[in-house]
This record gives structure tokens, sequence and C-alpha cells, in this order.
């Protein structure tokens, strides 16, 4: 008996098109403000069709804001964001999956720990470390007594300082350490051959050998998915870097958005402008899935181990 599945096709086919009106029906309300005046949104409210402004909003982004500038913040913090997280992850699954170490379940535990603890969570600790890179070597000095000591000797305690805020390397740093990339490559060196690395090293080939010429071309797809991943988690990050950046030639371009709203109350904000900077801000990141979205679903695709 042929089971009678057309009820459950039609079902599904709404349930479907339900969702693909929920998510591009912002999409279009977007890019139909975005082609709109601001006259015409004064006037009419909320666009429900497109207009023929969107070519003069997008070059007034261009010409009336910073966002070129710091979108070339979010490409620079996003990349090196992405190659560092792919680097760190890869170290670090290497010697946890191929080095005997004692305590590496620990240290993989406290490495999965990251994940429960993003920096929107600690913004507050990590803005007072990157003010100052130097205060837990000043509180060790002042904990242990050195200091106490220094200033008996030389007359005055050592007082070390140096801020990274609104800098390149103080937008990304913080980012960098986060375990779902140390979970996506041990994942995938857990379904390689046990045998893989002894087999190495029977050729001749040590560990650096064996990490550059064997594991390293094996792991491409799970390096392109951890970089996309990465760099679409820096392009949309805004808390961090509205802390850590004070000047809007430091701002990236999320930060920048947010700060084409206007100050005074009682101004309606010009939407038409605001969502041709949008459009504009999302190409990068959609540029990028749309060139490696081969490799993202084959990088993600992880062992049951």
């Amino acid at each position: 008996m042929i089971e009678n599945a057309r009820s459950l096709n039609i079902a599904a086919s709404v349930i479907l098109l339900a969702g693909m009106l929920y998510i591009l029906g912002p999409l279009y309300l977007t890019l139909a403000t975005a082609s709109q005046s601001y006259e015409f949104l004064l006037r009419n409210g909320l666009a429900w069709y497109p207009g023929d402004q969107f070519f003069n909003n997008a070059a007034r982004i261009f010409t009336e804001t910073r966002i070129p500038i710091q979108m070339l913040n979010s490409l620079a913090v996003a990349f090196s964001l992405a190659i560092a997280t792919c680097i760190l992850s890869f170290l670090s699954a290497y010697a946890i999956v191929y080095f005997r170490i004692r305590w590496a379940g620990v240290a993989f535990a406290l490495i999965l720990a990251t994940i429960m603890l993003p920096v929107d969570i600690r913004v507050i600790t990590t803005y007072q470390v990157a003010s100052n890179v130097f205060s837990p070597v000043n509180a060790l000095l002042y904990v242990t007594g050195l200091n106490g000591l220094i200033a008996k000797a030389f007359g005055a305690p050592v007082q070390l300082e140096l801020s990274v805020l609104n800098t390149h390397f103080g937008l990304i740093a913080p980012l960098v350490a986060h375990g779902t990339g140390t979970f996506l490559f041990r994942q995938f060196f857990l379904t390689l051959p046990k045998d893989l690395f002894k087999a190495a090293r029977m050729d001749g080939a040590g560990p650096v050998r064996f990490m550059f010429d064997i594991l390293l071309p094996l792991s491409r797809t799970s390096f392109a998915a951890l970089f996309v991943l990465t760099f679409l988690s820096g392009w949309t990050q805004y808390l961090w870097p509205l802390v850590a950046s004070s000047t809007p030639d430091m701002q990236t371009a999320v930060v920048g958005l947010a700060r084409l709203l206007p100050d005074s109350d009682g101004e309606v904000p010009d939407f038409p402008m605001i969502m041709a900077g949008a459009v504009i801000v999302s190409l990068v990141p959609l540029l990028m899935i749309a060139l490696l979205q081969r490799y993202l679903v084959q990088g993600l695709v992880l062992s049951e181990k």
C-alpha cells in the first residue's frame, strides 16, 4: 500500500512558504525603504513598494558618512580575527589530539568554557584589561609585595601602563580566544585514522612536518568553514567595537550604522539612507558566503565521535 503524502506535501509547502516570507519580508522592506527618498518617508511613512532613489542614498553613504572607512575597519577586524582564530584553534586541537598531555581533557574543558563566556558577558573586565594590558602585572606586584620593596629601593612603586583601546589590535585580541574552533578541529581530527600519525613517524615525518604536509591539507574544509563563521562574527560584532573604539575612524561599520540615528528627540531618522547603508554593509558577508558556501557545508559535517 502506497501512502498518500499529498496532504503532507501541501502542509510542508505552506510552512516553507511562511518561513520564506518571514525571512524575506524584512529584507524586502529594507530594500524598498532604501530606494525611497527622505521626503517620501515623511509624507507616507513605511515604504511598501520600491522607488528610484537607491543609488542616490547609496552615494550619500559614501559622501556624507564615515561608513566607507568603517567598512575597511570591519574588513581588517573580521579578516584578522578569522585568520588568528583558525590558526590558534588548529594548533590547540592538534596538541590536544596528537600529543600525550596528562591534563588534555581538563584543558579542552577549559577551552570549551570560553563558549559560555563571550565578550558580551565579560565586557567590563575586558575593557579594564584593554585599557591597561599591564594591569595584571601591576596587581601581581602589589599582591606579592614586590612593589613595596621596589618603592623602598627606588623611592616609587612600578606602575606599568599600555592601552590598546581605539586600536585594531584592541578590537581583535579579546575576540580571538573562543572554543568553537578548537571543538570543530578536534572533532575532525578524531575522524581521521588513529594510525595516521604513527605511519607518518615511520616514514620519517616529525610532528611539524606531519602537521604541515598531512594534517593541514586534510583540514582545508574545516579551515574554510571556521574562517567564514568567524569572519561573519567579527563583521557583525557591535558591543565590543562600540566600547573599545571612541573615534569614528576606528569604529566598525555596524557601529557606524547605529551612529547614523539622530541624537535629538523628535527628529525622524533618515531611514532610506540608513537602509541603503545596511544593504552596502551586508554585501561583504553575503559575498563571503556565496564564494565559500560549499566549503562551509562540508566543514560543518562533523562525525559522531
